[in-house]
């Protein structure tokens, strides 16, 4: 009777996490899942980079369009260190333009 729960246990388990792949593959296919909602050239904002500084807190250079913003994330919250720096002209990434379809 134990072995047989043991297997079910673990059968179960399989075909769940079986589940949450299917479903994390079709949210991504779909263009649902993702670092947002928007995609190609519409999307202004990225993370650069992050540092974290100890176990609470870690700095982060975001970018805004042309612009970035440092800023020390913490649980107390959020503390802006440096804002509208000029982004490098070597690492700004042109993102491709999606090709408008005539109908």
């Amino acid at each position: 009777m134990d072995m047989e729960l043991a297997v079910k246990s673990i059968a179960a388990f399989v075909f769940v996490m079986g589940l949450m792949y299917l479903l994390s593959y079709a949210l991504k296919k779909i263009g649902i899942a993702g670092q947002g909602m928007l995609t190609g050239a519409k999307r202004r904002l990225k993370v650069v980079e992050f540092l974290p500084l100890d176990q609470r807190r870690k700095l982060v250079l975001i970018r805004r369009d042309q612009k970035e913003f440092l800023l020390v994330l913490g649980p107390n919250g959020e503390t802006l260190v440096e804002s509208n720096i000029t982004a490098p002209a070597d690492n700004v990434v042109e993102l491709p333009q999606k090709e408008a379809k005539n109908g």
